[in-house]
């Protein structure tokens, strides 16, 4: 019996590209193996160095967070350290707690996240449609007062909670050490020569930077040496930088080494925001503010490399989509038309 004419082309597509039509078991399956795209409107700004970003927004959880998420949560039933009954409980200013509350949808475990009352109404939206119970700390006290708030109620009920605490847990950078870093390593067909990304827990930056530079510890020089990784900061302790961290007014996330990085670029709110406009407007990706601050550092740093006579293949995250910053943002069992 020959094959369905309708059916010929996914066929066909399927043998050239198998991947690209993937059927998994469960939605935690989707996690990583990210798109990486070109940035041309920036290139063309910066001859002979390629500005490339890893889709971390195409997570089935709508961002990077997702990563480490699915990793601490595994590693911790593996151990034995989340059992069954128990919750989990982590502080979040949004993007780890939806990823949290995905994969324990996904896997039947119950989640409490504690947050600032002033988190993006989309971001607390969201969980709750997971059934996450969201407990609020003090918004004047940031990400630094939710971590207060949650060691608080886990030393009151040890047995009830399980907290991974994203900003200690060696799983988190593990999990890009893993997948996020190889997977630059592969798509860049080891031509990558500058990592950047923000900080915030750090476990992007600390886990995709080492598994860069070990991939890279034995290249020649004359085809980029070891790739040069660098973290991207907030220049001050009041930014609009959703997610990042300024260390210096900042509580230094447990999982934070500086010997892994070459270099700390700062950003100003106002040149990140503009980025994530501009490459809306001249790229269609529409994604975050942190995420444009990692642009905007990829930008400068391609563009002192351009500025040198330098080639250069600068690589960095978009963390997640702009539209989780909308507000509202409802579901809506009745419509009036």
């Amino acid at each position: 019996m020959g094959v369905v004419p309708s059916e010929a082309p996914a066929l066909a597509q399927l043998r050239a590209h198998p991947r690209r039509l993937r059927r998994v078991e469960g939605i935690t399956d989707l996690i990583g193996d990210t798109p990486l795209v070109r940035l041309n409107s920036l290139d063309k700004e910066t001859p002979g160095v390629e500005i490339w970003a890893k889709c971390e927004f195409a997570n089935p959880g709508g961002s990077v967070k997702d990563r480490p998420a699915l990793r601490m949560i595994t590693d911790a039933m593996k151990r034995g350290d989340l059992r069954p009954g128990m919750n989990l409980i982590d502080s979040t200013s949004g993007n780890t707690g939806i990823a949290y509350s995905m994969v324990g949808a996904a896997l039947g475990i119950k989640v409490s996240l504690v947050m600032p009352s002033n988190v993006t109404i989309p971001r607390k939206q969201v969980t709750e449609a997971y059934g996450t119970e969201i407990i609020y700390s003090d918004p004047m006290l940031g990400s630094d007062g939710a971590i207060v708030k949650v060691r608080e109620i886990v030393e009151a009920e040890p047995d009830r909670y399980y907290y991974p605490d994203q900003y200690s847990n060696a799983s988190n950078p593990l999990a890009h050490e893993r997948g996020t870093g190889p997977e630059i390593w592969a798509q860049t067909r080891g031509r990558v020569t500058h990592f950047v990304t923000g900080i915030g827990t750090s476990g992007t930056v600390m886990g995709t930077s080492r598994a860069l530079k070990a991939h890279s510890k034995d290249r020649d020089p004359a085809l980029g040496g070891v790739v040069r990784c660098m973290g991207m900061e907030p220049d001050d302790a009041f930014h609009g930088l959703e997610g990042l961290k300024h260390l210096a007014s900042s509580l230094v996330p447990g999982i934070y080494d500086a010997k892994v990085l070459d270099e700390t670029i700062f950003m100003p709110t106002d040149e990140g925001w503009d980025m994530s406009e501009r490459i809306a407007d001249q790229e269609g990706l529409l994604v975050g503010h942190s995420a444009g601050g990692n642009v905007a550092a990829a930008f400068r740093v391609a563009k002192a490399l351009a500025d040198e006579g330098k080639p250069g293949c600068v690589v960095t995250v978009l963390c997640d989509r702009g539209d989780r910053y909308f507000a509202p943002l409802e579901w809506e069992r009745n419509y009036l038309w």
